[in-house]
C-alpha cells in the first residue's frame, strides 16, 4: 500500500525505521509520488534528526535537478520541477508574524506547488487540516535506527481549513 503513486487518503499513517541518511531520503522520494499540487508537509524532529535529508528526497522525485540544502539562513528554497517544491526552515523565527512577513500565508493560500516546513511548530495554527505531518525521532547517540511517522489526518486543534 505505501510504495502506491495515488494521493494520500484523508486518513493516513505510516512508521518506518530508517537506518541513514540514504534510507531517510528513500522515504522522501516515496511520499513525494503521492503528494499533490498544493499539499503541505510538515516535518518535526530534532537536530540531525533528518528533516533535510527528507525533503531532499522529496526533492529527487519533484525536482530532479535542485541542490537542496537547509533553508535555515533564507528561511525558504524554491526548487522547479514537475511541481514546485518550497522549503521552510523556521528553526530561527520568533513568532508568528515573522511568519506571516516573510510570506508564508500567501504561499499556503495559492495552493501551488507543495511546501515542506522544517521545524513547523511555529506554523501549526496556520496549517490546513490536511496538513502531512512528518515526525522524525533522533537515533540514539552513535547512530542506529530512526522511526519516521507519516500522517494526514489526525487529530489537531489548531488547523486553519
Amino acid at each position: 500500500m505505501w510504495t502506491k503513486t495515488e494521493p494520500l487518503p484523508a486518513f493516513f499513517k505510516h512508521t518506518q525505521s530508517t537506518a541513514d541518511p540514504g534510507e531517510t531520503e528513500a522515504l522522501g522520494r516515496v511520499l513525494a509520488r503521492r503528494l499533490r499540487s498544493g499539499d503541505v508537509v510538515a516535518l518535526r524532529g530534532g537536530l540531525g534528526a533528518g528533516k533535510t535529508a527528507f525533503v531532499r528526497g522529496m526533492a529527487a522525485h519533484l525536482a530532479p535537478a535542485a541542490q537542496v540544502t537547509s533553508p535555515t539562513y533564507a528561511l525558504m528554497n524554491h526548487y522547479e520541477g514537475q511541481i514546485p517544491l518550497y522549503h521552510f526552515d523556521l528553526y530561527r523565527l520568533a513568532d508568528e508574524e515573522e511568519l506571516i512577513a516573510i510570506g508564508f500565508l500567501d504561499l499556503l493560500d495559492r495552493g501551488e506547488g507543495i511546501l515542506a516546513i522544517e521545524w513547523s511548530e511555529l506554523a501549526e495554527p496556520l496549517l490546513p487540516a490536511q496538513t502531512v505531518r512528518v515526525t522524525l525521532d533522533s537515533p540514539l547517540p552513535g547512530g542506529g535506527l530512526r522511526d519516521i511517522t507519516i500522517e494526514r489526518g489526525a487529530a489537531h486543534d489548531h488547523s486553519r481549513h
